[in-house]
C-alpha cells in the first residue's frame, strides 16, 4: 500500500465529508459523508468497489466524534489505518492570520475559533472535526488548508472595502474570498494545458456550483475575487442572493423582519431558487426552462448574464487573459449555462464550438472555443487533492 495517503476531512455544522487521497496519483481510494448530525436520522456513508454502504449514528454523544470513529473503524477494517501518514482539514476561513496551510496545534486551534465571527457556520464546525480527528489519530500530524490562503496575494485596492479605515482596523472588514483550494488547482492545470509557466500565465477562473465565484489569477496570483468578507458576496447562487444594496436590509429590518429571517432569506431563500420559485439545482432550472417555464428561464439568464458580467470586468485585474476556466458541478457538467455565458462575452471575441462544449462533461476536460478565438476551457476541480497534497509537502518540509 502507498505511503502517501492522507485523509482529508471537510467537517461542516451538521455533516463531515472525507476522502482518503493518494498525493502520488491523485485518485480518491475512499470518500464518504455523515450527515444529518444532530438528527435521529445521521448517518455515514461511503463507497466501496461502487457500493454504497451505511453507518447508522446513534443519539448518544457528538455526532462528529462518532462519525470520525466510524472512520477508523472503516480504514482498520479495509487494513490501510496504517498507511495513512497525515490528516488534512479544510478550512473555510483564516481571516488574515493564515495566508498558508499549517499544522495543526493547540494555539491554531484557538486562532481558528478566535476567527468564528467571521465564518459562525463553518469556524466551529471545522474546529470539532480536528479535534475529533485529533483524538482518533494521536499520533498523526494534521493541517488546516484555507480556502481564503489563496487570496491573501490580493491587493489593497482589490480586497479594501469603500468604509472607513476604523472599520477594517477593528473588525477586519475587507474581502477575503473563498474557493482558494479550487482556484489555485485549476489554474495549476490549465497552465499545463496551454504548456505556459503558471507563474508566467493570467486566467479568469469561473467557480460554479452551489456556491459560486470568480477570480482573477496573474502569474499564478489571485488578484482579485467576487466572494467578500462572507460567501454571500458576489455571483448569484444556487441559495444565495449573492451582491445586493445594503439597504434592503435596513428596509426589510424597518418592515418588521427580524435579522434572522432576513440572512435566512438572503443565504438560504433567494439564487436560482428565489427567482425561479422551484429549485435551487441548476439541472432542474434548465429542464423548467426547456418546458417554458418563466421563473427558471429568468433564473438561468440572470445567473448566466451576471457571470458573464464579473469575467469581463475582472479583464480589468490582468494584463492579458490566457483563458477563462469553468469548473465545479455546474461549471464543469452544464453545456447550456457555459454556452449562454460564452454568448454573452461576445463582444470580447469568444465563440463557442459546440461539439467541445458537449464533449467537456463528467470530468472531461477541454478547450470549449472555437480556434482563433479567445481561450475558454473546462477543468475538473480537485480540492480535496490540493489539501491532501499540501499537508505532505509540509509533513516533509
Amino acid at each position: 500500500m502507498s505511503n502517501s495517503l492522507v485523509l482529508v476531512i471537510n467537517s461542516g455544522s451538521s455533516s463531515l465529508k472525507f476522502a482518503l487521497i493518494d498525493t502520488v496519483s491523485g485518485e480518491a481510494t475512499l470518500s464518504g459523508l455523515g450527515e444529518c448530525f444532530g438528527l435521529p436520522e445521521a448517518v455515514v456513508s461511503w463507497k466501496i468497489n461502487g457500493e454504497k454502504q451505511e453507518y447508522k449514528l446513534n443519539d448518544s454523544g457528538n455526532h462528529h466524534q462518532q462519525a470520525v470513529d466510524r472512520i477508523v473503524a472503516l480504514l482498520e477494517e479495509l487494513g490501510i489505518k496504517q498507511d495513512i501518514v497525515a490528516v488534512g482539514h479544510r478550512v473555510v476561513h483564516g481571516g488574515e492570520k493564515f495566508t498558508k496551510t499549517v499544522k495543526i496545534d493547540d494555539s491554531v486551534l484557538e486562532e481558528i475559533e478566535k476567527l468564528s465571527d467571521l465564518a459562525p457556520l463553518h469556524n466551529p464546525a471545522h474546529v470539532i472535526g480536528m479535534r475529533a480527528a485529533i483524538k482518533a489519530f494521536p499520533t498523526l500530524a494534521q493541517y488546516a488548508v484555507f480556502d481564503t490562503a489563496f487570496h491573501q496575494t490580493m491587493p489593497a485596492k482589490a480586497f479594501t472595502g469603500a468604509i472607513s479605515q476604523k472599520l477594517y482596523n477593528d473588525y477586519g472588514i475587507r474581502r477575503y474570498g473563498f474557493h482558494g483550494t479550487s482556484h489555485y488547482f485549476v489554474s495549476r492545470e490549465a497552465a499545463k494545458m496551454i504548456n505556459k509557466p503558471v507563474d508566467e500565465s493570467s486566467f479568469i477562473s469561473v467557480h460554479l456550483g452551489n456556491g459560486a465565484s470568480v477570480c482573477a489569477i496573474k502569474n499564478g496570483k489571485s488578484v482579485d475575487t467576487s466572494m467578500g468578507f462572507t460567501p454571500l458576496a458576489g455571483l448569484m447562487m444556487g441559495t444565495r442572493c449573492g451582491d445586493l444594496d445594503p439597504s434592503i436590509i435596513e428596509f426589510l429590518l424597518k418592515k418588521g423582519w427580524s435579522q434572522e429571517e432576513v440572512f435566512d432569506e438572503l443565504n438560504k431563500k433567494s439564487g436560482l431558487l428565489g427567482v425561479s420559485g422551484l429549485t435551487s439545482d441548476c439541472r432542474g432550472i434548465i429542464e423548467a426552462m426547456e418546458n417554458g417555464h418563466e421563473g427558471a428561464t429568468l433564473a438561468f439568464e440572470i445567473f448566466c448574464y451576471r457571470v458573464a458580467k464579473y469575467i469581463g470586468s475582472y479583464m480589468v485585474a490582468l494584463d492579458e487573459l490566457d483563458s477563462i476556466i469553468f469548473t465545479a458541478g455546474i461549471g464543469e457538467n452544464s453545456m447550456p449555462i457555459r454556452s449562454k455565458i460564452l454568448e454573452n462575452l461576445k463582444i470580447f471575441g469568444y465563440r463557442e464550438d459546440e461539439e467541445a462544449n458537449a464533449a467537456a462533461r463528467f470530468g472531461n476536460r477541454g478547450i470549449i472555443t472555437k480556434p482563433n478565438t479567445p481561450v475558454a476551457m473546462v477543468i475538473p476541480t480537485n480540492e480535496e487533492w490540493v489539501i491532501a497534497k499540501e499537508s505532505m509537502e509540509l509533513l516533509h518540509a
